[in-house]
């Protein structure tokens, strides 16, 4: 429970407002996994597969890994929710979801611009491919964290 003295309930609705909007953020960035991961479970299953080059099926087996590190890691706090009820530290524990969270999060977009590497190789060429990467990564830099971070240090917006 947070330190909050009796009769301040609005710390304590702000602390359980917190919470509840990092688990409905969890529960955006899953579907984005999860798709993902689908993806790369049927892909060594299809003829074209085995055809791939070397470096390919490493690019691969990196996103895969990385896929499936950022499921376990997105939905690691609400399972550690769910078996902690009920929480007796509350403030420690949305610390540490929300390290498991970025963690997710990181994992997440490493896969996703691994993800966008092979899929761009293997249509246009390993150059176009390591373009799209590179394009991939500024996108989720800017849009993850660069922007928010200045949103929230900036006083012109």
């Amino acid at each position: 429970m947070p330190h909050v003295q009796p009769g301040d309930e609005n710390a304590l609705q702000a602390d359980e407002g917190d919470l509840s909007d990092m688990l409905s953020e969890l529960r955006i960035l899953l579907p984005g996994a999860q798709m993902l991961t689908a993806f790369l479970i049927i892909l060594p299953f299809n003829g074209g597969f085995a055809k791939i080059v070397q470096a390919e099926k490493i690019v691969f087996l990196l996103t895969f890994f990385l896929s499936m590190t950022s499921l376990v890691l997105l939905s690691a706090p609400a399972i550690q929710h769910r078996v902690m009820r009920p929480l007796q530290d509350r403030e420690r524990f949305k610390r540490v979801a929300d390290r498991i969270m970025m963690a997710g999060a990181l994992s997440l977009a490493l896969a996703f611009i691994l993800g966008t590497n092979l899929v761009i190789s293997e249509v246009f060429g390993y150059v176009a491919g390591n373009v799209a990467c590179v394009l991939m990564g500024a996108l989720i830099i800017c849009m993850w964290w660069w922007l928010p971070l200045h949103l929230k240090y900036s006083k012109k917006i």
